[in-house]
């Protein structure tokens, strides 16, 4: 088990025997985007609650702090997997992948390159494969 300690402006060191890392955290209270090495995770800490229909995607396709977008390494149409890198974020010196959460198509692009976005900010839409549907992030 890891030590947190708290070093303020959403920033937190993590020590875990003798390895310590920087955690940036952003986001609501009940859904916290936290970055730790090189990876982006969401704690929810709504435990009784059921998260709303495509809450999943919303989040996976939002900034999770305010960043600048680096790259944009899809298309509208193209094609994407689960997995794949959408949008390249720039916080802190630090790039923040934004990931399909998903199998789908891009339907939209809401950014550009050098652009500043906030957290919460929809970056990609996605359709579903046909038949399914659609969710905006």
């Amino acid at each position: 088990m890891a030590d947190v300690t708290p070093l303020g402006n959403g920033r937190y060191l993590v020590a875990d025997g003798e390895k310590q890392s920087l955690a940036y955290a952003a986001g609501p209270a009940d859904a916290r985007w936290v970055f730790l090495n090189g990876r982006v995770y969401v704690i929810n800490t709504n435990r009784g609650d059921t998260p709303r229909k495509g809450q999943d995607d919303e989040l996976a396709l939002a900034s999770p702090m305010p960043a600048k977008v680096a790259a944009v390494k899809v298309s509208v149409g193209q094609q994407v997997s689960r997995g794949d890198v959408l949008i390249m974020l720039e916080a802190m010196k630090m790039e923040l992948p934004i990931r399909a959460p998903r199998d789908g198509r891009v339907k939209s692009i809401a950014c550009q390159v050098g652009e500043l976005v906030q957290p919460g900010t929809p970056l990609v839409e996605l359709e579903h494969e046909p038949g399914g549907e659609k969710r905006e992030a």
